[in-house]
């Protein structure tokens, strides 16, 4: 996997990386004026994403295409050692959540973005609540804000092409070996033919807290129970995700296992770009349902701000710069909309 590509091989491997990451874009590029000078705060970056997709109001500024969902989280009681937040003892939990697509750009069309991205929020009866947003990458490229926004830079469309340089791409990842797991499941994964066959990571790394106040650094992954199938050749429906989605949940509901990984001594806690070792321990801590499809934009996840940060008790953030990064991007998108309303006349 760690041999060099040529020639047009290299070229093709590259765009669907630089695309990758592109939609992902502004949900991990943000910092809270920690990055250069003058300091790149997340109002700039936003405004940049903006110049770049178009100005959008009314829409989320990055999985700004997205549907809202909602169901039930059911306990297998499995982590209940491991983390006092009531959601792994209670029976049955009540979700919202928002299924999207990576991207700035509400009309991109479904087919055309390889990100995939899943969001819940979880409330539990004990009035706290939890949120959490996943998407179909198992780890980041980098590990700092200051990376990533160089990531993006170099992965921005060239006026030629409206696609990324390959070169440019080429010369940051040489300078950037920790990206080497996020490159090798970028040049081989193959984007899934639907919301409901596709695993969610947190891909950040979050510290469980017992009823002795024991710390267990974990991450977490949503792990389809609808077998993988990949998105056909050929798509013209642009609405293509969202219309599987309805088209299933008609039926009946949609699964998904709770998995959590426990890290070990010397793993990477606060580097999401780093990858532990598939060996580590595994509990599965219950099963995600979803069994309920609202409008795209004027569901119950409509005023939602998915922050990574809105944590129970038993659940706290690790170190990692990433989150705090994350957290701010959110709280500078949310207050953006919610001055805004849909423009007249947008498409679904």
């Amino acid at each position: 996997m760690n041999t060099p590509l040529q020639g047009p091989a290299k070229a093709l491997r590259l765009a669907a990386i630089g695309a990758t990451v592109v939609a992902l874009g502004a949900g991990f590029a943000y910092a809270a004026g920690w990055i250069g000078t003058p300091a790149l705060t997340p109002q700039r970056i936003i405004d940049t994403f903006e110049a770049q997709a178009g100005h959008h109001p009314g829409y989320r500024k990055n999985h700004a295409k997205g549907l809202c969902v909602s169901g039930y989280f059911e306990s297998s009681g499995q982590a209940q050692a491991l983390s006092s937040a009531r959601v792994f003892s209670q029976a049955r939990v009540p979700v919202i959540g928002r299924f999207a697509i990576g991207g700035a750009n509400p009309y991109s069309p479904d087919a055309g973005v390889p990100t995939r991205s899943l969001a819940v929020q979880l409330s539990t009866d004990d009035g706290q609540v939890w949120r959490t947003g996943m998407n179909n990458p198992p780890v980041l490229a980098v590990s700092t804000p200051q990376a990533f926004y160089e990531l993006v830079v170099a992965s921005g469309p060239s006026p030629a092409t409206g696609k990324p340089d390959p070169a440019k791409l080429q010369a940051f990842f040489a300078a950037h070996p920790e990206s080497a797991a996020f490159r090798q499941w970028a040049a081989s994964a193959k984007p899934s033919d639907s919301f409901a066959n596709t695993d969610y990571n947190s891909i950040n790394a979050f510290r469980l807290i017992d009823a002795s106040g024991k710390a267990q650094a974990v991450r977490w992954r949503m792990v389809a129970q609808t077998p993988f199938a990949p998105l056909p050749a050929q798509v013209e429906d642009n609405l293509y995700l969202q219309h599987d989605l309805q088209q299933r949940l008609s039926q009946a509901p949609l699964r998904w296992t709770l998995r959590l990984t426990l890290a070990k001594p010397g793993d990477a806690i606060d580097d999401p770009a780093s990858q532990w070792p598939d060996s580590r321990r595994t509990i599965d801590a219950g099963t995600l349902v979803i069994d309920h499809v609202d409008a795209p934009e004027q569901g119950a996840c409509r005023d939602l701000n998915f922050d990574p940060l809105i944590l129970p008790s038993g659940i706290e953030a690790s170190a990692d710069p990433i989150l705090a990064a994350r957290s701010a991007a959110y709280s500078e998108s949310f207050n953006r909309r919610s001055r805004e309303s849909l423009g007249a006349g947008a498409r679904p």
